[in-house]
């Protein structure tokens, strides 16, 4: 039997399932395992080439005759917010973030498991237990953190730290951005739009941090769950002659090239 290194990621492919987002479409799936001391460095290469993290598995849509999924990144330096995004900010004026190790808490879950059983009762993870959960934050083998936003509290300037918690987004270092694994928010905050502002946030952050790109996972033409990735521009979609810019006027084009 053939011995692989730990170090060698060896791709495999799932078999077709019915697609959550195009009606009538099957799905399949090429993944590998982020494991061993190459595990940053492969996910942030993968993370380039269109591959997203779920645990400790790297994954890409591989579908025959579709190619519906796009990968998405925010260019950070050059995003302004739109009068729309400026009116969520302000509505959010009482949030307070923090970035905190990827430790879950049943905290957490209770938020986790409203927002399931909310927006997502008939999909794949609406079964998820507390246990589920756990493995979901700290099943990674690459710098992974959580941010916890709060409501405001009259110490908050003081400490830094909010109340009640109102939303979660668990996200991924990545050498040149932050990468969106998955985020929740309380159902009753729906007229936040908590998952906005969540963006929005991470952009910020993004941008302290001096790091280019935000990734926003896969957008799907015509796909009312993934329309909203769309707004916000410019953004770079991945294509097979590579990364294209779209601008507000929706051009497509390379990059320039320094």
């Amino acid at each position: 039997m053939t011995q692989h290194s730990r170090n060698t990621p060896q791709f495999y492919l799932t078999a077709p399932s019915p697609c959550p987002y195009l009606e009538g479409k099957q799905e399949r799936k090429v993944f590998t395992h982020l494991v061993g001391d190459k595990a940053g460095e492969l996910n942030d290469l993968l993370t380039h080439g269109g591959f997203r993290r779920s645990q400790s598995i790297a994954y890409r849509p591989a579908c025959d005759q579709c190619r519906a999924c796009v990968s998405v990144r925010v260019i950070v330096n050059e995003f302004r917010p739109s009068r729309n995004f400026r009116k969520i900010q302000a509505r959010n004026s009482d949030i307070v973030s923090e970035l905190r190790t990827a430790v879950p808490t049943s905290e957490q879950y209770s938020v986790f498991r409203a927002y399931l059983d909310a927006r997502h009762r008939d999909g794949g993870m609406a079964d998820m237990t507390v246990l589920d959960y756990a493995m979901m934050v700290e099943d990674s083998h690459v710098e992974t953190r959580l941010i916890e936003y709060r409501r405001r509290t009259p110490d908050s300037g003081i400490t830094g730290k909010g109340g009640d918690l109102i939303a979660v987004a668990l996200t991924d270092v990545l050498g040149d951005g932050l990468s969106m694994v998955y985020s929740f928010f309380e159902p009753g905050e729906e007229s936040r739009s908590m998952g906005t502002f969540m963006i929005l946030d991470h952009i910020a952050r993004a941008r302290r941090l001096g790091l280019p790109y935000v990734y926003l996972g896969y957008w799907i033409d015509g796909s009312r769950k993934m329309d909203y990735k769309a707004r916000f521009l410019p953004q770079q979609r991945l294509a097979p002659s590579g990364w294209l810019r779209v601008d507000a006027t929706g051009t497509m084009a390379p990059e320039p090239q320094d």
